[in-house]
């Protein structure tokens, strides 16, 4: 038995999710690798009285469903997904894809057709909204690959990493959230960026271990049409098994008029262009987690990186609503740590963070010194 495991098996039913007796719990696997957490999460949460659901997906079995798939039949595995979901108290998803690129050549209308018919309704609408909820991804050897690890040097990072001190993180927020709650235009300066908007009158959202792992963010929304400018996307991003090392976005009035990608503009445009909303954001976010300092094109973990800052393209989150509705939800990360070129972010003309670190000194205890 690995301790690792259950001690972040014992974090997402105790703390992230909170289960408690006579609650219904799904823990949905996608994979097979993380079958131990799996076992060690049905073990604690069964013996505290949780009545636990469990589900095994796999990649390539889903590839062949949709590449064969009419809408009809995603149709009807949808409206079953969606009872099971609304039956739910909680929610655990643990993902482990040993490749990336295993969705890569679905057409675009069946990947459109599964996120409207499936992703929408189910998580988007019904998990996010109605469930207290954890998603995560499980260590392998394509992780290590993409953090260019050893596999065994990955692993000891992995569980570092999501069984941090969470409840430190999450005092330490305080005055960030309290100074984003107080501001109104928000300006982001770094080499090949200059971006303004405003998130006045926007609820913001501390995020410490209770729906990702690992986690390390304080997210709100720009006002859907406040946003004017370009910015550059430096840690790339993999995203419906396609593969961007760079994103460039130029705003006007809110709305990308303009999306390019050294390798995939194509692809780029297509999901942008599923629906009104993609082309907006629907989420604004500061990453602060102490321990992911390079992105490894996994959202989870990039989203999270010291000295970072991420925006969503589309659906905005209930918690933060600023009106922008969409099929899509896809987070970009711009890194401002020095080796990433450096960058500046202000609050209504005041300088709150620079180089990845806060200046203020109510806002120091985000740093990564002081949360690791």
């Amino acid at each position: 038995m690995d301790s690792r495991i259950t001690r972040l098996a014992d974090l997402l039913v105790n703390y992230s999710t909170k289960a408690q007796p006579g609650e219904r719990l799904l823990i949905e696997m996608f994979g097979f690798s993380p079958l131990p957490l799996l076992k060690d999460v049905i073990s604690i949460a069964t013996k505290k009285g949780v009545i636990v659901h469990h589900q095994i997906y796999e990649n390539a079995a889903t590839r062949r469903f949709l590449l064969d798939a009419t809408d009809e039949q995603i149709a009807d595995q949808a409206t079953h997904a969606l009872q099971r979901m609304k039956d739910m108290d909680c929610y655990i998803g643990v993902r482990s894809g040993e490749n990336l690129a295993e969705m890569s050549d679905i057409p675009a209308d069946r990947m459109k057709a599964y996120q409207n018919l499936v992703v929408t309704p189910v998580h988007l609408e019904e998990r996010v909204k109605n469930t207290r909820w954890c998603v995560l991804r499980w260590p392998n050897a394509s992780m290590a690959q993409q953090a260019n690890q050893p596999v065994e040097v990955f692993e000891d990072f992995y569980f570092k990493v999501c069984t941090l001190d969470y409840s430190k993180m999450n005092d330490a927020m305080v005055p960030l959230s309290e100074k984003m709650a107080a501001a109104d235009q928000v300006h982001i300066k770094a080499p090949g960026t200059d971006l303004r908007f405003s998130i006045k009158g926007i609820p913001n959202q501390p995020c410490s271990g209770s729906h990702n792992i690992p986690d390390g963010e304080l997210f709100t929304a720009p006002i859907k049409d406040s946003v004017n400018g370009t910015i550059i996307y430096n840690a790339g991003a993999t995203h419906e098994s396609v593969t961007y090392s760079e994103i460039c976005l130029t705003f006007e009035n809110g709305k990308i008029v303009k999306a390019e990608s050294p390798e995939n503009s194509d692809k780029l445009n297509s999901v942008l262009d599923r629906d009104e909303g993609a082309r907006y954001v629907g989420e604004f976010s500061f990453g602060f987690n102490p321990h992911i300092l390079h992105p490894m094109k996994d959202t989870l973990f990039d989203e999270k990186i010291a000295g970072s800052i991420h925006m969503a393209m589309g659906q905005a989150y209930e918690e933060c609503d600023n009106g922008n509705k969409s099929m899509v939800h896809w987070d970009m990360v711009h890194i401002q740590r020095p080796e990433y070129g450096g960058g500046e972010v202000y609050f209504d003309g005041e300088l709150i963070r620079k180089d990845g670190l806060f200046v203020l000194p109510e806002l120091e205890a985000l740093n990564p010194e002081n949360l690791a």
